[in-house]
């Protein structure tokens, strides 16, 4: 970044610029597949903190006022930063927008510097286009409004730099970066890091074999000489794999509860019908065909979407090959790596695929093959370039150019987006009501529940206006006993109560999960102290309500979700990676002051 001016890094982002058109149109594009999804996350995001709930794992108007552990599992970048846009006045669809356009240009700087450290600015230009403009990305952003999908293309070119960095040129700048980087990605989305983690290892340990190759060539197979390369082996890889550990631990604080308590949320509703992956696959020709649409995806070849790998891209990636036999060392090896793992991920995309699929489970988490079609995005970007190379230094330099302008009309079709009315009740608690009933994906259910609701009490009075004031439900209250709620916060309340009964249960409209807790309450001069825990369970019953076993007489009942262990182990081990990095830099600069 210290470079001198680079024009081709500002023709990338003036480019890169023309992806934004239809972000800018007034309205947005309510009818693409997730949009009203990245729209509402925002809006529940937002009423946590403003409600004081810095890091909320729970968030409690989803499965109509139920509540789900939402960001406990799913990664919250992409809506952390539309609410800084929000806190500076925009509204929630005007910084979701922000974030899809900020995505869009980041992305395609983040390739461009990846590729310039190893090709050049020339290549680097061509590489940023076919990134932006192939034809996945585009369907990501404006087809399926995949906002944590779209902000996660920023970070996989910079992890990717980061292992180059680690391998090739080993220092702690270059091992944070790959660390924040990683973590970023994580942060973002958990399913691309899922996916990307195993190409990183590949792609490092290529980098590494290569790069001792160079510096210890074969020389027979002798035991002492194994042993030799398999120490040098492990030292070259110490530093992308502490880089890797250092993101793994910057990001605890969300993948460390995500990991272990996910296990606590129904995933049957999002694994099965629709959603079954064997469905999904990608034919052959879909990836050549011109089609695109606006509609959903659908079992057998008649999608009315775009599935295909852009005619430009793909030309480009073929013709690279006439390159390899020009490159050298690590560019050729990498050079392989992304071709062999372009073939390999548009095999898993078709349905022959279906054995390993059966085979690899985890992947099913994936829902749709089609997704895989990222990575292709990804290898494409670092192949077509290479046609530069193939016709050596007597390539005109404003050939890259006419290249990138290529990418960028071949795609230029396909960058519009559908028009749509706005949900009833606008961006509010009853226009997410309202798209929840139509919207099975925003009713996530907890492992306790039996059968998943279609409305609910809370609903209803949203709908009506009227604001919600208490969650406990008066049904589980006998005519004897009095209840009332003095305090309420989107995830705690504080209620009285005053009953005679020795065995009164009191039930909230809330799904059980872990990290509720209650803590019974004495009043003195205005004050409440605690004086212990309350007996806290899911009910028996088909919606696993939290329930709260209340001794007898007039006392005062604070309900409240709060981090379990592992959320404080996690929440700890990214503390202490942040003071890794402080102590580390701090040290290294009382060292060179000292020299």
């Amino acid at each position: 970044m210290r470079r001198r001016f680079d024009p081709y890094l500002v023709l990338a982002f003036l480019f890169s610029l023309i992806m934004l058109g239809p972000l800018l149109y007034p309205g947005y594009f309510w009818n693409a597949h997730d949009a009203r999804h990245s729209v509402f996350f925002l809006f529940e995001l937002d009423r946590s903190i403003r409600d004081g709930v810095l890091y909320p794992r729970w968030s409690p108007d989803f499965a109509f006022g139920y509540g789900y552990p939402f960001f406990n599992i799913y990664g919250p970048l992409s809506s952390y930063v539309g609410e800084v846009f929000h806190l500076l006045g925009f509204d929630f669809v005007t910084s979701v927008k922000i974030v899809f356009g900020l995505s869009i240009v980041l992305s395609g700087l983040a390739m461009f510097l990846f590729v310039r450290r190893l090709m050049g600015s020339r290549a680097a230009l061509v590489a940023a286009m076919v990134y932006v403009y192939a034809p996945y990305h585009i369907f990501d952003i404006y087809v399926r409004a995949a906002l944590a999908e779209s902000v996660s293309f920023v970070f996989i070119p910079l992890v990717l730099w980061g292992g180059y960095e680690t391998v090739m040129h080993p220092r702690w700048n270059a091992i944070v970066g790959m660390a924040f980087a990683y973590a970023g990605l994580m942060f973002t989305s958990n399913l691309v890091t899922l996916l990307i983690t195993p190409i990183l290892a590949l792609y490092i340990t290529v980098l590494v074999l290569v790069k001792l190759l160079d510096e210890m060539p074969l020389r027979g197979f002798s035991r002492e000489y194994v042993l030799m390369l398999m120490g040098e082996f492990l030292h070259l890889a110490i530093p992308p794999a502490t880089g890797l550990l250092l993101g793994l631990l910057l990001s605890a604080v969300f993948w460390l509860p995500a990991a272990t308590e996910f296990k606590y949320v129904r995933t049957d509703q999002w694994m099965g019908g629709y959603y079954d992956y064997q469905d999904h696959f990608v034919y052959f020709f879909q990836l050549f065909s011109p089609r695109w649409g606006f509609d959903i995806s659908r079992p057998g070849p008649d999608d009315d979407l775009g599935f295909q790998l852009g005619i430009v891209p793909y030309a480009l990636g073929v013709l690279s090959l006439l390159a390899f036999s020009r490159l050298k060392g690590h560019l050729k090896a990498q050079a392989v790596f992304f071709l062999a793992l372009t073939v390999a991920v548009i095999f898993l995309a078709l349905p022959t695929s279906l054995p390993l699929w059966e085979a690899l489970r985890l992947v099913r988490f994936a829902q749709f093959p089609w997704r895989l079609l990222f990575i292709p995005v990804l290898s494409l970007s670092f192949l077509a370039p290479l046609i530069l190379e193939a016709t050596g230094r007597d390539t005109p330099p404003l050939s890259a150019v006419l290249l990138a302008v290529l990418v960028v009309l071949g795609s230029y079709p396909y960058v519009r987006a559908e028009p749509g009315e706005p949900p009833e009740g606008g961006v509010s608690l009853a226009g997410l009501m309202r798209f929840q009933r139509t919207s099975n994906e925003m009713t996530g259910s907890t492992a306790w529940v039996r059968e998943i609701p279609t409305w609910s009490p809370f609903a209803d009075l949203h709908i009506a206006g009227i604001e919600v004031v208490t969650r406990i439900d008066y049904g589980s209250i006998p005519d004897d006993t009095s209840a009332v709620t003095l305090e309420w916060h989107t995830a705690s309340e504080l209620i009285g109560y005053k009953t005679d009964r020795d065995d009164l249960t009191i039930t909230f409209n809330l799904f059980y999960y872990p990290g509720w807790t209650a803590y019974l309450l004495e009043k003195e001069d205005d004050t409440y102290r605690v004086v212990g825990k309350l007996p806290l369970k899911p009910e028996d019953g088909p919606l696993g309500r939290v329930t709260v076993k209340v001794p007898r007489g007039l006392h005062y009942v604070l309900l409240r979700f709060e981090d379990t262990p592992i959320r404080k182990a996690g929440t700890a081990l990214t503390w202490l990676g942040l003071m890794l990095v402080v102590v580390v830099y701090g040290l290294r600069r009382a060292f060179f002051a000292v020299r």
